[in-house]
C-alpha cells in the first residue's frame, strides 16, 4: 500500500496541473492509470514466443526417425538441437526444452508422446 501512496504523492503536481487545466475526464483517467499501473520489473524478458514453444512440443510428438536422428526417443538435448536445426529458435538450452515439456505434462519418450498427442 505504501508503494501506491508514494507514487500518488510523487505525481501530485501532474495531477494538480491536470485539474487546473480542466482536462477531460478521459485524459485524467489515462494519467491516473499511468500513475497506478505496474512498472517494469527486473529480470529477463521472455526468450521464446508461445508459437516457438508449441512448435518444440510438436517436435516431441513426432517420431525421431522422421528427423533423421539416430536415437530411439527424444531427449531435451535432441529436441533443442532439432529446434535449432529447423530454425524455430536461434539457440535454446536442453533445460528450457525440459521446462516446456514439463509444463505440457508430456514426457520425452516417443511412444507415450504419440499416445498422448493422438488422443
Amino acid at each position: 500500500m505504501r508503494q501506491w501512496r508514494s507514487r500518488w504523492f510523487e505525481e501530485r503536481e501532474k495531477l494538480s496541473a491536470a485539474e487546473e487545466q480542466q482536462v477531460t475526464e478521459k485524459a485524467l483517467m489515462v494519467l491516473i492509470k499511468g500513475i497506478l499501473s505496474d512498472r517494469p520489473r527486473p529480470g529477463t524478458t521472455k526468450s521464446f514466443t508461445v508459437e516457438q514453444v508449441v512448435q518444440i512440443v510438436a517436435i516431441a510428438c513426432e517420431e525421431c526417425e522422421k528427423s533423421d536422428r539416430p536415437v530411439s526417443h527424444w531427449t531435451p538435448s535432441e529436441l533443442a538441437d532439432e529446434a535449432i536445426k529447423r530454425g524455430i529458435v536461434e539457440k535454446i538450452s536442453p533445460r528450457s526444452v525440459g521446462r516446456f515439456l514439463k509444463r505440457s505434462d508430456i514426457t520425452t519418450t516417443s511412444r507415450s508422446l504419440l499416445v498422448k498427442c493422438q488422443n
